[in-house]
């Protein structure tokens, strides 16, 4: 398989397809996930002839089941260690969820001084910051993500089948048409990983506050968002970060759940292509 080991010692997994000489498009996963999320992407934008690379976090999917590091900036120093030794320039970088506050951490302290990054996107993502606080009192309660950390130990398995075939995709709305597929597709991939990662994620995306990296940002970046998302309320996240964000554009979908991304493919894709090329 093809992996970087970063400077503290743990193999993070990669693809990297298409031409070499082309232009970089870096994917960045959501939690509990694995680089296989972004499948239709990474076709789409090979098939435009770009060159896509995308890795597996730390504890997730293929890369090392690590105990330690499951923090924005170890994500953000392991993404820059697959840049680096893949030596990619002017990439734009796309992140889904808690990869999109791994993306504003990346371009912020790493791809944006190396002078590496041309664009970047926040699709569904968790910045600037999920957890209500006295500063932040639209986020989510902790109880909510204790909740999270609670169902996960007690049976990964089983919440692991709830969440996307509840609120992830939408399916849980009168109306929607579950895939058993996607379903089982994102079961698969998060079983993958390290429960010791994913219950130490749910932390990571939850009480980051990334509204400093969201300032730092000096590229043109796309904020995507769906506005019947039931995992990263609209209102904490793309509304916020488009306020921070220096050249920030803002695109929203009305009835588009958090994982459009997928089930919504085909608009996704035409839009990221739009921004890419523009």
């Amino acid at each position: 398989m093809n992996t970087v080991t970063t400077k503290d010692g743990v193999e993070i997994f990669y693809k990297d397809w298409g031409p070499k000489d082309a232009q970089p498009i870096v994917f960045h996963h959501g939690w509990p996930l694995s680089s296989d999320d972004w499948d239709a992407q990474m076709l789409f934008f090979l098939q435009n002839g770009y060159r896509v690379v995308a890795h597996d976090r730390r504890g997730h999917g293929r890369s090392a089941q690590v105990s330690e590091g499951h923090d924005m900036d170890h994500y953000a120093a392991d993404a820059f260690a697959v840049a680096e030794a893949l030596d990619l320039k002017n990439a734009v970088h796309i992140g889904h969820s808690t990869g999109g506050g791994e993306v504003a951490r990346y371009v912020a302290r790493h791809g944006g001084p190396a002078g590496r990054v041309a664009k970047a996107v926040l699709v569904s993502a968790v910045p600037p910051l999920m957890l209500k606080t006295p500063a932040n009192p639209e986020g989510l309660p902790l109880e909510v993500f204790d909740g999270f950390r609670s169902a996960l130990a007690a049976n990964r398995a089983q919440f692991f089948r709830d969440v996307p075939a509840g609120p992830f995709y939408g399916f849980n709305r009168d109306g929607a048409t579950a895939s058993e597929g996607v379903i089982q597709n994102w079961w698969r991939q998060g079983m993958m990983g390290s429960a010791k990662a994913h219950y130490d994620g749910i932390k990571a995306f939850s009480e980051t506050d990334q509204t400093e990296d969201l300032k730092a940002i000096s590229v043109p970046t796309l904020v995507l968002h769906g506005e019947d998302d039931q995992i990263v309320p609209i209102g904490d996240a793309a509304h916020k970060s488009i306020k921070l964000l220096r050249t920030g554009t803002l695109k929203t979908y009305p009835g588009f759940s958090h994982g459009m991304l997928t089930i919504n493919a085909d608009v996704l894709n035409a839009d990221l292509l739009t921004f890419v090329r523009g």
